[in-house]
C-alpha cells in the first residue's frame, strides 16, 4: 500500500474518531442497537425516518472502543458503554423523547424469508388451509411429517402445524417448504441491546414505565412504611397522619364518654342535632289512596248521625 493510501485511512479513522466523540460529548442520550440482517436500503429507510430526532452512526468496534477509551478522561461515564460494543451493533444519538425514539426503532422492521441455517427470532405456524399446490407435492408434505388431504385438486393441510421453535435452527426443508407456501415468517430491523442516559445505562424495559406507574410503587412504597412504623411505634414521616388521626379519634371517645367538653365534640354534636331525621317507612300500599278512604270514612260517619237521629231530636 502506498503512503498516500495510508494517509488516506488515517485520515478517515481520525474523522471518525473526531465524529464519534462530537456526538458523545453533543447528545446526552444513546440507543445502543444490533444491526443483524440490516441491509443498506433498510437502514436508508431507518436514516429517514429518524431524521431531525436521532443520529445514527456505525463502525468497527476496535475503532469504536478506542475513541471511547480515548474520551474517558473527560467523560468517565462512557465506559458504561464498552461491554456493549461487540458484534453487530451501532448507535443511535438523541436529545428528544427516548419513548418517541423507540417505537421509531421497532416499527421500522421490514418482513423476511427464513433462510436456511438462520436461528429463529419466533416460533414458526404453517397454517392449516389450502396451499395451491398440485397433489404431485404431497411426499414433499410427507417427508416433513405434515398431514394433507386432496380438496379440488389441490393439496390442503389438515390442521395447523409446528414447523419451527424460537431459537432453533432453520433447516433446509422447512425454509424450501414456506417459500412454496409464499411465506415470510420473520421480521427483521434494529435490535435495542441497551439505553444510555446521561451516564445510566439501563434495559429496554424501562422505558415502558409510565409516571402512572411510578407514582403507585411510590405509594405502594410510602403504605408499606406507615404499616411498619404503626406495627412497631416507630414514628415516620408516613405514618404521622395516621398517628395524628388515631390520637384525634381517642381524644373525641373520652371527650363523649366523660362529658368533657371541646370545641370539637361541639360542633359534632350540633351537626348531629342538625341532622334531618331519617325518613319514615311508608305503609304498604292498601290498593286504595289515602285521600280517597278519609273521605268515605267522613261520609259513613255523618250517615250514620243521621239514622240515629232520624231527625227527630229529644230536645228540638
Amino acid at each position: 500500500m502506498s503512503a498516500g493510501a495510508d494517509d488516506s485511512v488515517d485520515q478517515k479513522k481520525q474523522a471518525y474518531f473526531t465524529k464519534l466523540i462530537k456526538l458523545l460529548d453533543e447528545f446526552p442520550k444513546v440507543f445502543v442497537v444490533g444491526v443483524d440482517n440490516v441491509g443498506s436500503n433498510h437502514m436508508q429507510k431507518i436514516r429517514k425516518a429518524l431524521r431531525g430526532k436521532g443520529e445514527v452512526l456505525m463502525g468497527k468496534n476496535t475503532m469504536i472502543r478506542k475513541a471511547i477509551k480515548g474520551h474517558l478522561q473527560n467523560n468517565q461515564a462512557l465506559s458504561e458503554l464498552l461491554p456493549f460494543v461487540r458484534g453487530n451493533m451501532g448507535f443511535i444519538f438523541t436529545k428528544g423523547d427516548l419513548g418517541d425514539i423507540k417505537k421509531i426503532i421497532l416499527t421500522e422492521r421490514v418482513a423476511a424469508p427464513a433462510k436456511a441455517g438462520a436461528i429463529a427470532p419466533i416460533d414458526v405456524v404453517v397454517p392449516k388451509g389450502n396451499t395451491g399446490m398440485e397433489p404431485t407435492q404431497t411426499s414433499f408434505f410427507q417427508a416433513l411429517n405434515i398431514q394433507t388431504k386432496i380438496t379440488k385438486g389441490q393439496v390442503e393441510i389438515i390442521n395447523d402445524v409446528p414447523l419451527i421453535k424460537k431459537g432453533d435452527k432453520v433447516g433446509a426443508s422447512e425454509a424450501n417448504l414456506l417459500k412454496r407456501l409464499d411465506i415470510m415468517p420473520f421480521s427483521y430491523g434494529l435490535t435495542i441491546q441497551a439505553v444510555y442516559d446521561n451516564g445510566n445505562v439501563y434495559d429496554l424495559a424501562m422505558l415502558d414505565i409510565t409516571d402512572d406507574d411510578i407514582v403507585s410503587k411510590f405509594r405502594g412504597a410510602v403504605r408499606n412504611v406507615a404499616c411498619v412504623s404503626l406495627a412497631v411505634g416507630y414514628p415516620t414521616i408516613a405514618s404521622l397522619p395516621h398517628s395524628i388521626i388515631r390520637g384525634y379519634k381517642n381524644v373525641l371517645a373520652i371527650s363523649l364518654a366523660t362529658e368533657y367538653k371541646i370545641p370539637q365534640v361541639e360542633k359534632l354534636q350540633s351537626a348531629a342535632l342538625h341532622a334531618p331525621p331519617p325518613a319514615a317507612s311508608k305503609p304498604a300500599d292498601s290498593g286504595k289512596p289515602a285521600p280517597a278512604a278519609k273521605k268515605e270514612e267522613k261520609k259513613e260517619e255523618k250517615k250514620e248521625e243521621e239514622e240515629e237521629d232520624m231527625g227527630f231530636g229529644l230536645f228540638d
